[in-house]
């Protein structure tokens, strides 16, 4: 299933994503919360086109792993130094979240701030030292995510809090994708684009943590609830945005998710 997030009318519900017979993408509304298992048809249904599409989900907090594609690393390394033994863990305020289409502000006190498309997965339950051997019944499914960075602050900061933290900074979408498997999660393909040229495109294989590992890490420490988002890092080929562009980060067989950068009012 692909589940969503969506308004009309400023009112926000649930849907399912579904095709009509000529092939257009609908949105068949759920009367329940679907963390919850509530996956309910109301029987209301309109045109993803005729809907304004939402982060698909609102997490407590966005977990986030550095530094788990290789060649990345090595891009990196003047900036964020080498790889490391065990996973780099941040956190991304909730503050932080947009959903497709919604700006990316470039903030006032960065000069430089870049794009990174990544596998977001959406945790379904509550969880704390989940073995490895358990990560999938912790999954709900999984999203598209752009790690936007205000790289000049990550450089010069002791930490990556503030750089990794503004508003507007961790667009998630399209949607909800609940039916790839762990295996199928674990060999996907990661692009972005900007204004259409395309950046980085690389693929999950690559991880060096894989999707249970990073699980079990993070949940050694750290419980996470329903509905919260762990980002697993991004491939090789990130650079900088302008106010003005448009930036799309895609995940194969999830979907694209594009953010117009714009300054801040």
């Amino acid at each position: 299933m692909r589940i969503a997030r969506f308004s009309v009318d400023d009112e926000v519900s649930f849907g399912l994503i579904d095709t009509d017979e000529d092939g257009q993408l609908f949105m068949a509304r759920i009367s329940g919360h679907p963390l919850l298992g509530d996956i309910q048809l109301s029987g209301e249904r309109a045109p993803v086109a005729d809907v304004r599409l939402l982060s698909p989900v609102l997490p407590s907090k966005v977990v986030c792993i550095g530094k788990n594609y290789a060649e990345h690393v090595e891009e990196m390394k003047d900036i964020t130094g080498p790889a490391t033994e065990d996973p780099v863990v941040f956190l991304k305020p909730s503050t932080a979240v947009v959903g497709p289409d919604d700006p990316i502000f470039y903030p006032r006190i960065s000069e430089r701030v870049d794009f990174e498309a990544e596998l977001a997965v959406v945790i379904g339950r509550v969880c704390r030292e989940v073995p490895r051997e358990r990560a999938k019944d912790v999954i709900f499914g999984y999203t598209v995510g752009n790690d936007v960075t205000a790289r000049d602050l990550q450089r010069s900061d002791a930490q990556w809090t503030r750089a990794k933290g503004f508003d507007s900074f961790c667009p998630l979408g399209p949607w909800i994708e609940t039916g790839l498997s762990l295996e199928e999660a674990g060999d996907l393909r990661v692009t972005s684009s900007v204004d259409g040229e395309s950046r980085q495109d690389g693929r999950t294989a690559q991880f060096m943590r894989d999707i249970p590992d990073l699980i079990a890490y993070v949940t050694q420490f750290m419980t996470l609830l329903p509905g919260d988002v762990l980002l697993t890092g991004t491939p090789a080929g990130v650079g900088p945005l302008e106010v003005g562009q448009r930036v799309t980060c895609a995940v194969e067989r999830i979907g694209e998710l594009t953010n117009p950068v714009l300054e801040r009012d």
